[in-house]
């Protein structure tokens, strides 16, 4: 039986999201359900507005990370194509930064597989994300709402 296609993609340039969709589709087995997410760069952080972020990551290890959630992903739920994009560099407030999209024959495993995904790329990979606002520069750090919602997927194993 041929493996599920996962698609990793690091990149500084932004995404269509149709063709994305279209990827996810072409390469379906006849899935019922395709769920995507799509995550933008907010204005307005804890900081205050913000002029631009930075995102910075370990080329090779941040993939690595990415295969590895999508693979836990796959343990937990029946799931057909993955497809994972993170933006790194110079992003501005409104701007595409990340995209999940997965596909299923029935839409709650598409559904849970994609919010999952998220909370452990939240979480797990290898980013470093700094926000230069008007009064500053800052490294972020994680939030502690996100690694309470990735204990809560580990606890419900």
């Amino acid at each position: 039986m041929k493996k599920p296609t996962t698609f990793i993609s690091i990149q500084e340039h932004d995404f269509d999201l149709a063709c994305e969709y279209s990827k996810i589709q072409k390469h379906t087995n006849s899935d019922g359900a395709i769920v995507t997410f799509t995550g933008l760069v907010r204005e307005l952080t804890e900081r205050g507005n913000l002029r631009y972020m930075t995102l910075e990551h370990y080329p090779g290890m941040t993939e690595k990370s990415l295969i590895n959630i999508c693979d836990q992903a796959r343990e937990r739920w029946p799931i057909g194509i993955i497809n994972v994009i993170h933006r790194t560099g110079k992003l501005t407030p409104d701007e595409q930064i990340v995209f999940v999209g997965v596909s299923s024959k029935h839409r709650k495993a598409a559904f849970a597989s994609t919010e999952y995904i998220m909370d452990f790329l939240k979480t797990n990979a290898p980013f470093w994300k700094k926000e230069v606002t008007l009064d500053g520069e800052f490294w972020v750090k994680s939030k502690a709402s996100d690694k309470q919602k990735a204990d809560e997927w580990l606890s419900s194993n």
